[in-house]
């Protein structure tokens, strides 16, 4: 076999060089634009971050600018919305893979599901307010409710490509030796696939943490810190502004310099919950363990 001929041999093409150079470019742009957006807000904002900004609430009487209860708020959304939409979306994802049979229900669903992505935060937001509003008003539990319907087609989709993409030679050997298929789901299917699961986590929780206008009708703008704990627990059903909702409100109103601090830990706090929730499924994933 001539060496021209061969696979070694062959030179690469004109064209081809040319798309290599575009895909590398168009991955350095995405690169210098996310690394240029994250130091951007870190240059004017870092200045403003301090032990007094983190820890306290602001306070026209005591003179001090803080977000502490906005963070409070945000972080009890989170739990609140995952802890509803992950069970919710994990279970439809399963049912609509290994227990509904194909045919026009399930097509419905899953386009429904598609379409329900698609839907624009306000409309959440409206129907929050007009649904769960009705029933708690303004506060954190009608917010997180309103956010579990729009992360849980998120959550679904994710999940659902993550079982397809578990080989079927793991389903039919686990079966094969006696398994239940409950039991094969939880000790097989559901470990395998965790990876792609809590990609689709991590995206609600961006998508929870960077959401101000659904908020804005349904949880409020309160960044009060709770004096007990018993009123801790009842912050729930109060209002409540999330960090991004505070970010809103301080640009509307020209404090530029304290809606960039509010930025920068509003990155921090991604990435804190990004890395462990990435470090927790590494501790899950059976196929990384083998």
């Amino acid at each position: 076999m001539h060496k021209e001929n061969s696979i070694c041999g062959r030179k690469i093409r004109k064209s081809d060089a040319v798309l290599y150079a575009l895909i590398y470019a168009s991955a350095a742009l995405a690169v210098f634009l996310i690394l240029g957006i994250i130091l951007y807000v870190f240059v004017r904002g870092v200045g403003q971050i301090n032990w007094t900004f983190l820890t306290t609430a602001s306070s026209f009487l005591k003179g001090t600018v803080g977000i502490a209860g906005n963070i409070v708020n945000t972080l009890i959304i989170i739990v609140i919305t995952l802890l509803i939409a992950t069970p919710v979306g994990v279970g439809s994802a399963i049912y609509l893979n290994e227990y509904a049979h194909p045919g026009k229900l399930v097509t419905l669903i899953e386009f429904t599901t598609e379409t329900l992505s698609g839907i624009p935060s306000i409309i959440y937001g409206l129907f929050g307010m007009m649904f769960f509003g009705k029933i708690w008003g303004y506060s954190i539990l009608t917010g997180a409710l309103t956010l579990t319907i729009m992360v849980l087609p998120l959550i679904t989709r994710n999940t659902q490509e993550a079982l397809k993409a578990v080989p079927a030679s793991y389903r039919q050997g686990s079966l094969g030796i006696g398994a239940t298929k409950w039991y094969m789901i939880r000790t097989v299917l559901l470990p395998s696939a965790m990876p792609g699961i809590v990609t689709g986590i991590i995206l609600a929780i961006g998508r929870i943490v960077g959401e101000s206008a659904a908020l804005l009708f349904t949880a409020g703008s309160d960044g009060k810190l709770a004096k007990s704990m018993a009123a801790f627990f009842g912050k729930i059903f109060e209002s409540g502004g999330t960090l991004t909702i505070e970010l809103y409100l301080r640009m509307s109103n020209g404090e530029y310099q304290v809606a960039f601090g509010i930025g920068c830990v509003l990155l921090i706090i991604v990435l804190l919950i990004n890395a462990s929730t990435k470090f927790l499924a590494q501790k899950f994933d059976v196929s990384a363990k083998g």
